[in-house]
């Protein structure tokens, strides 16, 4: 990301956000979203052997890793949208485990995804409104009379043209969503996440596949999120924007989380930077996770 990508004031970053020494699996002082032994396996391949993690509530949290370290796995155990072999988490204190997905946006915890989910043959203002938490519409009974959940239609689009309108996507709404750009459909897909009033809002790599138009526009809706009291946790590989919007990052490789810390700490941790950052390439991952030992006296 070219340097005049970038907001021109720098974030306010959110410090104090562990107890101890920042290490894989650190206790954090406020954790909203607290995980144990989760496991996942594809036959032989473990995608996804995380010990113990903790997401600090109220900032925003990078998980960085190289292709095919585990990160999206993660987020589909954490959304319910994939099934762990063995693992517990909670959100807010609320055990999440064998939660299905629907049932954990509804307390709160929402995700995009790397692919964009919008319906294409659906409007723009028509995606937005389908965000929308307890609709009384939804109710096959109720769905019969207007009166019932007319106002409360009424109430979701005004709110659906608020945000729309906050992401500069106003113009659109009664465009079909599958007529928007790569870059259109992450802003709609965050936007849209945000009609059910979040409290976490997890984001699949924002940034893939964006105009470079539209990289500052995301980078300022993700740190407004940060602004308006909710809690981030987006996955990225564009270290530059990691540095410049996250309080904290967790590093994966191998499906274990192997460094955790401020953006800065991250960036001179020397398994990080050997193995992932590329200052040295002949350090193999397995290294770094402690699946190959080095004989003795070897680094």
């Amino acid at each position: 990301m070219s340097s005049n990508s970038n907001p021109k004031k720098a974030p306010e970053k959110s410090t104090g956000l562990h107890v101890g020494e920042a290490a894989p699996g650190v206790k954090k002082v406020d954790p909203i979203l607290v995980a144990d032994k989760v496991s996942r396996r594809f036959g032989g391949l473990v995608a996804v052997d995380v010990d113990h993690v903790e997401i600090p509530r109220g900032a925003i949290t990078a998980l960085i890793g190289p292709n095919g370290a585990g990160k999206t796995t993660l987020f589909n155990l954490l959304t319910g949208f994939d099934k762990p072999d063995t693992g517990t988490w909670s959100f807010s204190g609320s055990n999440l485990a064998g939660v299905p997905a629907h049932k954990v946006a509804k307390m709160g915890q929402v995700r995009t995804f790397q692919l964009t989910k919008a319906l294409g043959l659906l409007t723009v203002l028509e995606n937005m409104k389908l965000g929308a938490k307890g609709q009384q519409g939804e109710n096959i009974f109720k769905s019969i009379f207007p009166f019932f959940w007319k106002k409360q239609e009424d109430e979701n689009e005004q709110r659906a043209i608020e945000i729309l309108e906050r992401f500069k996507l106003l113009k659109l709404k009664d465009d079909f969503a599958a007529s928007l750009s790569g870059g259109q459909r992450k802003l709609l897909e965050m936007a849209r996440a945000l009609m059910s009033n979040p409290t976490l809002v997890m984001l699949d790599e924002p940034m893939a596949g964006v105009n470079p138009a539209l990289t500052e526009s995301l980078l300022e809706h993700i740190l407004d999120l940060k602004k308006q009291g909710m809690t981030v946790l987006f996955v990225e590989h564009d270290m530059h924007m990691v540095r410049h919007i996250a309080d904290w990052v967790i590093v994966m490789a191998e499906g274990q989380i192997i460094a955790e810390g401020s953006p800065d700490e991250v960036m001179r941790n020397e398994a990080v930077v050997d193995a992932y950052l590329g200052s040295h390439q002949d350090v193999d991952l397995g290294v770094v996770t402690g699946r190959i030992e080095l004989p003795n006296g070897k680094k």
